[in-house]
């Protein structure tokens, strides 16, 4: 591990066990990745040449005819769905988020329309596209698909994501058939996904994915499809994606970051990770009221993660509460927390450093030990959660 420069900085020595989270950083980045990125960030290059060869890339590991890079996935979103919406209309690029055509309506599944951070449906409409939410949150079947596609439809949007509603909804085969039916192209966003062929081999004609995450590269995002698509998304660049730009030392790094890919020794990572969580599971079995289960990736990603279901009568401590204070201790731990009002989290293994897994483990003993001890249950009002959610945010920077 290179030297650790966040206490000059002022910031905490958090452990991530949340995940590949934008707001911790994404992912650790590999070594080719860091390694490449000084060697191109004292040199000029032709960006239009160097995405050139990123597609190259692009094109070899997801299967796609061509690829570029960008600021993020979420960026990739608005680029590919304005691309649908102004094809190689130069003009039109200009112009967005206004519209000249009628033909701007982006179909998505009600039960995708989730916030990743921003609301899925703002990464459209900055783009100049009018949502058509079809379905309701936890059923979407063909004929609402069928009824949605008009002669103003430009795309439709399918996001894979841990965010989404897991049940009720159209499997991605299904909707690439009936939209294709009609002549209309499938954006898959797949940021977090491990899977770099499987969404275009099953029909989408483009598929974003984030360059940061599982990839260990530079912040950025990829866009990978069907040349046309790719390309009428990549002269976004020369109207709202100049916003939303990419330097070179990211696009280099991510060239390095899927060349790597090829290489990565996945089954050792994979074991490794395994040890952890076994450790963890461990250190939490026969602890009064903590339950510790292995759970597999919901989108079908090679990674488990320990779920930690609380019994707050018996651990004396809700989930919320021991997810905070491990945020709050000695050093930080960040737990993956987002639906711990079901009195359960998440331990991801993603992420961690060599010996940082004991940290986690000596960490959650120290809590719980801590909350057995208490006099009274340690239980906040789920309700403050809410309340003060956005607290820091709308204090920043103070």
């Amino acid at each position: 591990m290179s030297e650790d420069i966040r206490q000059s900085l002022g910031l905490r020595p958090v452990i991530n066990v949340s995940g590949t989270m934008t707001s911790l950083g994404a992912s650790i980045a590999v070594p080719e990745a860091v390694a490449a990125v000084p060697k191109i960030m004292t040199q000029f290059v032709e960006m239009n040449d160097l995405q050139r060869q990123a597609s190259k890339i692009i094109a070899r590991l997801t299967g796609a005819e061509a690829g570029f890079v960008t600021a993020s996935c979420a960026s990739g979103i608005s680029l590919a769905v304005a691309g649908a919406i102004t094809g190689p209309d130069l003009l039109a690029v200009e112009q967005l988020p206004e519209t000249r055509t009628a033909k701007k309506e982006v179909i998505v599944q009600a039960g995708h329309i989730v916030n990743y951070g921003a609301p899925v449906d703002q990464a459209i409409r900055i783009a100049g596209g009018t949502v058509v939410s079809i379905g309701q949150a936890t059923s979407t079947h063909r004929f609402h698909l069928e009824n949605a596609i008009t002669e103003n439809t430009a795309a439709a949007v399918y996001v894979v994501s841990h965010h989404v509603v897991d049940y009720g909804l159209l499997h991605l085969s299904e909707f690439v058939e009936i939209a294709h039916a009609r002549g209309v192209p499938v954006i898959v966003d797949a940021a977090s996904e491990y899977d770099l062929r499987g969404f275009l081999a099953t029909g989408a004609d483009v598929v974003l994915y984030s360059g940061h995450k599982f990839l260990g590269g530079p912040t950025s995002g990829i866009v990978a499809g069907a040349k046309d698509m790719v390309r009428n998304a990549y002269i976004q660049n020369y109207g709202i994606g100049r916003g939303m730009k990419v330097g070179k030392e990211s696009i280099f790094g991510v060239m390095a970051a899927l060349e790597a890919w090829e290489t990565r020794d996945h089954e050792g990572i994979r074991a490794r990770e395994q040890s952890y969580l076994d450790l963890w599971k461990a250190t939490l079995d026969g602890r009064p009221g903590i339950t510790a289960v292995i759970d597999p990736d919901p989108t079908n990603n090679p990674l488990d993660r320990l779920k930690v279901m609380i019994d707050p009568a018996e651990a004396r401590i809700t989930a919320w509460d021991l997810s905070a204070a491990l945020a709050a201790g000695d050093p930080p731990i960040i737990v993956r927390d987002h639906e711990a009002e079901h009195q359960y989290f998440y331990l991801d293994p993603c992420n961690l450093h060599p010996g940082q897994e004991h940290i986690v483990a000596r960490r959650l003993g120290e809590e719980l030990d801590k909350a057995r001890r208490s006099n009274e249950i340690i239980a906040t009002p789920i309700e403050d959660l809410s309340r003060h959610r956005f607290d820091g945010l709308l204090k920043w920077p103070d």
